[in-house]
Parts: C-alpha cells; sequence; structure tokens
C-alpha cells in the first residue's frame, strides 16, 4: 500500500498520519491472521517498543485494529478490512493453536448473537476455539 493511501485512510479515522504509524499501519495490513506486538517487532526492528505499543493502541482505538484476548497471555490483533468503519463481519470467531501458539481469524463464522438480561451492557466480545492447527496436526502424523 502507498503512503497517500495510508495517510488517508488514517485521517479518515481520526488518526494524525505520523510516520511511525504509516510504516506500522503499511506492514500490518499486509499480515495474515493476527498479530502480535512481538511480530511487528520481529518485522520492524528499527522502531522501539513503546512507539510500536503507542501506535497499536491508537489504531485500536480508532477502529483501523481490533484486539483479541485469546487467552495466551499476549494480546493479539486484527486488521479491521473496513478501515474503522466496521461492520458485523469483523465481529468473526478465532482460533488458538495449543501447539504453535497462532492465533488464526475464522472471518467466516461470526461471533453468535448473544441476548443478555435485562440491564446488561456488553462492551466486547472474544468468541476463541483452542486446539490444534491443520499444520500443527499435520506434522504429528
Amino acid at each position: 500500500m502507498k503512503t497517500d493511501k495510508c495517510s488517508e485512510i488514517l485521517e479518515k479515522a481520526g488518526v494524525k498520519p505520523t510516520s511511525i504509524r504509516i510504516l506500522v499501519y503499511k506492514v500490518i495490513e499486509n499480515m495474515e491472521d493476527t498479530f502480535s506486538l512481538g511480530d511487528l517487532e520481529n518485522e520492524l526492528l528499527s522502531v522501539d517498543k513503546s512507539s510500536l505499543f503507542r501506535t497499536l493502541t491508537i489504531l485500536n482505538q480508532h477502529n483501523l485494529i481490533h484486539s483479541v484476548d485469546d487467552g495466551s497471555g499476549s494480546l493479539k490483533y486484527c486488521v479491521c478490512h473496513n478501515h474503522g468503519d466496521c461492520t458485523d463481519e469483523e465481529e468473526h470467531c478465532h482460533f488458538y493453536c495449543e501447539i504453535c501458539k497462532k492465533t488464526y481469524c475464522l472471518e467466516e463464522d461470526l461471533i453468535p448473537y448473544i441476548k443478555l438480561p435485562e440491564g446488561f451492557v456488553a462492551h466486547n466480545v472474544n468468541y476463541i476455539v483452542k486446539g490444534i492447527c491443520n499444520n500443527c496436526n499435520k506434522k504429528q502424523h
């Protein structure tokens, strides 16, 4: 993705397009499935961890990425394919592999609607399936 397009997406979402934010967004836009702060550190060795964390926090606050708590103790993120204009398709399930520790987006499987009791207000939903991914399953057999 070109720098001008990244700047446009960031600005539209209400994020000031600094050089670090543009660099990070270019990298995460090309990542498959979910990624962690550590994954981003490995991709951008010249950028310090605190700058990456602040950038992820801002992108998450403006819905350009979504956070996923897969129970591993390390927050994962996935890119909003609608550049912050979230739709129901963004609320999909995830699969956590207990062997390789990778979290996969299951974009075809939406989080089911849950009718909450009166007075309850949901702020966040994580739907995680845990098991063994296809790659690790093949290695075992």
